[in-house]
């Protein structure tokens, strides 16, 4: 028997949230990733492992968020969690291999798309792993056209996104991308979800082990959640990063040119000590009247 698959089950919420939080993860990535342009003196491993961290909590967060919206209306779901926690270090590491190679062999055309190529697959593989932690009383089917399409669409959001990282310094283009950003991401799930269909052996409820996705799902993405908005916290109160880099040399610019130069200060204390002088110098003494 065909199962009835709805991956809505609670109307627009689930997608908009997913959407925000890969948006989020997205634009903390990119601002790590950019702070390592700026600035030749930080810690560059370190802003690189926070971005490809940020990026892979948005995208993990906004697959399971989004599959708290999913359903069978024939059979319950239920996942395992070993899987689950494996999808989520797939998602970081994988992206931070394509992070750290472009943040340290630099932007070209032939790094941009090798990296690319390996975070795409390394989002797919996530979403892909997360599908296979999902358990219910029946067989989990995928068209291939789908599927493909979704793989595609993570490729050529993880290059941009790459892209973007290194080219893109200004605040408000960031954050321009990282929504264009998060509308890739969600629509590579969606479009990899549209490819599921469901085969229900019963309408029994079943025996299979596995945690609910509110006794699940819930609790594990406090974790991702908490880690990005500490990993914001870093990104609003650094002076570069706030700033960005036109505005910062701007500022140091405007700093340096209204401070008294050197030269200009000494003429200045020059001409006080020749004023201050004046009266004393027989130039400038009254004249004496005649001798009597």
């Amino acid at each position: 028997m065909e199962g009835t698959v709805d991956g809505f089950r609670y109307g627009a919420v689930t997608p908009v949230a997913a959407y925000l939080m890969a948006c989020l993860g997205g634009a903390l990535g990119l601002r790590c990733i950019v702070r390592t342009l700026l600035s030749n003196q930080s810690w560059k491993a370190g802003w690189l492992a926070l971005g490809a961290a940020s990026i892979g909590c948005g995208i993990w967060t906004m697959h399971f968020i989004a599959m708290i919206g999913f359903q069978v209306v024939e059979t319950r779901i239920r996942y395992n969690a070993g899987l689950t926690v494996l999808s989520l270090v797939v998602a970081i590491v994988v992206v931070g291999i394509g992070v750290f190679i472009v943040g340290y062999r630099g932007a070209s055309t032939l790094n941009l798309s090798f990296a690319g190529v390996i975070t795409g697959l390394g989002v797919a593989a996530m979403h892909y792993l997360g599908m296979a932690a999902l358990h219910l009383n029946g067989t989990i089917r995928y068209d291939a056209t789908a599927v493909a399409l979704s793989v595609v669409i993570a490729i050529v959001a993880a290059t941009a996104a790459l892209w973007a990282a290194v080219t893109i310094r200004g605040f408000m283009t960031s954050l321009g991308a990282s929504l264009i950003m998060g509308v890739a991401v969600t629509g590579m799930h969606y479009t990899g979800m549209s490819a599921v269909s469901v085969h229900v052996h019963g309408r029994t409820g079943g025996s299979w082990a596995g945690d609910s996705p509110t006794s699940l799902l819930l609790p594990m993405l406090l974790g991702p959640v908490i880690f990005l908005l500490l990993a914001g916290v870093v990104v609003m109160f650094d002076p570069l990063l706030v700033l960005g880099d036109g505005d910062w040399n701007r500022s140091s610019a405007s700093t340096e040119s209204t401070a008294p130069q050197p030269d200009s200060l000494f003429e200045n204390q020059q001409d006080r000590v020749v004023h201050a002088r004046a009266p004393q110098d027989p130039q400038w003494a009254a004249p004496h009247g005649p001798h009597r």
